[in-house]
């Protein structure tokens, strides 16, 4: 496929464009006149938008993005955008509504691909990867706000450890079946670490949000290790999905 001819290569370039224009404003929004953490955040989206719009021009299979693609693309802006609060000062409330504001997109694309007939393997894998980067960003904020301690980043690390340990174990990055429990446990994650933003959260609360939430993601991990374990050498080789 070459790339200049895929017809969704202009609405996809307007849609980077305006997110990098989208994250500016929210970073401002965030941490005022601090150009430091707005550029961390632009920077961020900017390699984030290449890589997005490089694997959907090879990939996309559809003649146009739809709503669903350009949910995934404001979710993305929202991620990038919670960057600028670990490099300059932001209200918590100002974080928590718009890591809120990512969590109600959460699922909307992937009904709304469903909805408009635009399924595909791109449009899953661009869902996970965001979902996987905002539980990162999150729990980084997290950690910064200082409500827990280095441990709340169990629940920002276990997806990109399940990709570096396909380097090891090459059966680790087999395909997946579909899973609703899996997509409970992402909810779970990002909704846990929204809880721990929560300004004035009383320090138990907190602990028992975060031992209740790393045990659900560690139990979806390590289920899904297992199921590539159980059937290494059986199916091809593909990216991982957990």
């Amino acid at each position: 496929m070459q790339l200049r001819f895929h017809p969704c290569a202009k609405e996809a370039l307007f849609l980077a464009v305006l997110g990098f224009g989208a994250v500016a404003g929210l970073g401002v929004f965030l941490v005022g006149s601090n150009p430091l953490a707005v550029l961390v955040a632009l920077g961020a989206y900017a390699i984030s938008a290449a890589l997005v719009g490089f694997y959907m021009l090879r990939t996309y299979p559809h003649a146009r993005l739809g709503l669903c693609n350009r949910v995934t693309y404001a979710r993305l802006v929202l991620t990038a955008a919670l960057l600028a609060p670990l490099w300059g000062s932001a209200a918590p409330w100002a974080i928590l509504s718009l890591a809120l504001l990512a969590l109600v997109l959460d699922g909307v694309d992937g009904w709304l691909a469903r909805r408009e007939g635009l399924v595909s393997a791109f449009g899953a894998r661009f869902d996970m990867e965001v979902d996987a980067a905002l539980g990162l960003v999150l729990a980084v904020n997290v950690w910064a706000s200082g409500v827990v301690g280095l441990a709340v980043l169990i629940l920002g690390l276990p997806r990109y450890v399940f990709v570096a340990s396909a380097f090891i174990w090459p059966w680790m990055a087999r395909p997946l079946p579909p899973s609703q429990a899996r997509k409970l446990a992402c909810a779970i994650q990002i909704g846990a670490l929204i809880v721990l933003l929560v300004p004035g959260l009383p320090s138990v609360l907190a602990d028992i949000v975060l031992l209740v939430a790393a045990v659900v993601l560690l139990w979806s991990f390590g289920r899904d290790t297992l199921w590539l374990y159980r059937k290494r050498g059986q199916i091809a080789v593909s990216a991982p999905q957990s």
